[in-house]
């Protein structure tokens, strides 16, 4: 098993793509301003000690040394021990909505980003119980198989987005039936929260939630959004664009479909709550959850890591060294081995 200690740190490799975006940038203006002075090849026999390779080595050197030096603060490590050890909990599956409508801003900072902060501080509450979780839109998907290893789980949470489903709409339906797939054969006491704005909703999934009952399964439901709802931001390269719009131009508003959801809940003999901008719900789901009887159950664990960050931290140091030996420009000493022609 591989972990990141500090995963956050993994965000300054988007830099690399500036860096090249940078280099590709630097190069053209430097053939464009030698073109200025006269003919390309006679300016390049005018000057010999000048070596465009040696400018893109340095630069892929330094490149990989950042690679390297970003990965060593993160901290990559590895389980070095496997133990098996008995626990107290349930079986807990999240299916969470990841529909554009999601993203709507009546709840702040929107109803996705909502859900998701609320998970992570559910994740943080739970002890020995093993938690699963699935995504929707048009379809169903498992974004994480059922548990133990919560720092995974937190991983797993903080990929999900709108954009890994292709197909929009909501299949609570289909998330029921995945999530009660999730559990196996376990004989524990099992729990599906649903947490959506159950708009466009698709399937029949009150169907789906009465054969989950019957495995016993309770289901809850979670309504993010308010009554009045909220339009539905389009981005583009990350930056706030328009609001989806339908075929006549007007701004299209999402609402809650409370109604749905509490038939849901109550078919799947669990609570409904709606969200607000204080707080997601879940906790009072937690709560309730809480309150079903803890099964006893042996897993595997990894109950030790070691770390791997020194490795790539020598590997920078290696690479920095290269680049800082690496002159830009030709030395009779070079031409000689021929190393860098």
């Amino acid at each position: 098993m591989i972990r990141f200690e500090h995963i956050e740190f993994l965000y300054a490799l988007l830099l690399i793509p500036v860096f090249v975006s940078m280099y590709i940038i630097t190069s053209f203006w430097r053939k464009k301003a030698i073109k200025r002075f006269g003919d390309a090849h006679l300016i390049q026999k005018l000057m010999p000690q000048v070596s465009t390779f040696r400018i893109m080595m340095k630069f892929i050197l330094f490149s990989l040394a950042f690679l390297s030096l970003i990965i060593a603060i993160a901290n990559p490590q590895i389980g070095s021990k496997i133990e098996n050890a008995k626990r107290k909990g349930i079986d807990l599956v999240i299916a969470l909505d990841v529909s554009n409508s999601m993203l709507a801003q009546d709840i702040q900072p929107n109803r996705l980003s909502a859900s998701k902060q609320a998970i992570s501080k559910l994740i943080d509450k739970l002890k020995g119980d093993r938690l699963g979780i699935v995504v929707f839109a048009g379809h169903a998907y498992t974004q994480l198989p059922i548990t133990t290893d919560y720092a995974a789980a937190k991983m797993f949470l903080n990929t999900i987005s709108p954009d890994m489903l292709p197909t929009q709409g909501t299949a609570i339906n289909e998330a029921v039936i995945l999530g009660a797939q999730s559990f196996g054969e376990s004989k524990h006491n099992k729990a599906i929260v649903i947490i959506t704005d159950g708009e466009n909703h698709e399937g029949d999934a009150l169907k789906a939630v009465e054969e989950a009952v019957e495995k016993g399964i309770t289901v809850y439901t979670i309504g993010m959004g308010l009554p009045e709802g909220g339009p539905i931001p389009v981005y583009e390269n990350g930056a706030l664009t328009d609001y989806k719009k339908d075929r006549e131009g007007n701004i299209i508003t999402t609402k809650l479909n409370e109604p749905m959801l509490q038939q849901i809940a109550a078919a799947g003999k669990g609570t409904y709550v709606r969200a607000n901008n204080s707080q997601a719900g879940l906790n009072k789901i937690f709560e309730e959850i809480d309150q079903l009887e803890e099964s006893e159950f042996e897993t595997k664990t990894f109950s030790d890591y070691e770390d791997r960050f020194q490795y790539f931290l020598g590997f920078t140091i290696i690479l920095l060294l290269i680049e800082f030996i690496i002159v830009e420009r030709k030395s009779k000493w070079s031409d000689r081995i021929k190393l860098f022609e």
